[in-house]
């Protein structure tokens, strides 16, 4: 899987980054949680979507600006190359969602 990168948050030595995958999807690195598959984003990592798109998952906002949200867990030897992940880190891909508003503007 190739990974086009959109844009990070980076704070100290973390580092939750947003990818688009070449298979349509995108590929989120962020906070490992107890949960497997799941990962915790700041909001400001929402920024760099595709305009007119979203994550195709349910983002649990936790109060504390960052949201909790699930995926498979990105295993594929070429994408993990092109990240830099740190231990308390992991990487999950999404489903890439098209924005249902009517200010929404379609992705090119």
């Amino acid at each position: 899987m190739w990974l086009t990168f959109l844009g990070k948050n980076t704070t100290g030595n973390q580092s939750p980054t947003l990818y688009l995958s070449d298979r349509g999807t995108y590929v989120c690195q962020g906070w490992k949680t107890d949960t497997p598959g799941q990962i915790e984003i700041p909001h400001r990592l929402l920024e760099f979507l595709k305009p007119g798109t979203c994550l195709g998952t349910l983002l649990e906002d936790t109060g504390h600006g960052t949201f909790v949200l699930s995926g498979a867990p990105v295993t594929d030897l070429e994408a993990l190359a092109q990240m830099a992940t740190p231990d308390h880190e992991m990487s999950i891909e999404v489903p890439l969602g098209q924005e249902i508003r009517p200010d929404a503007v379609a992705s090119r």
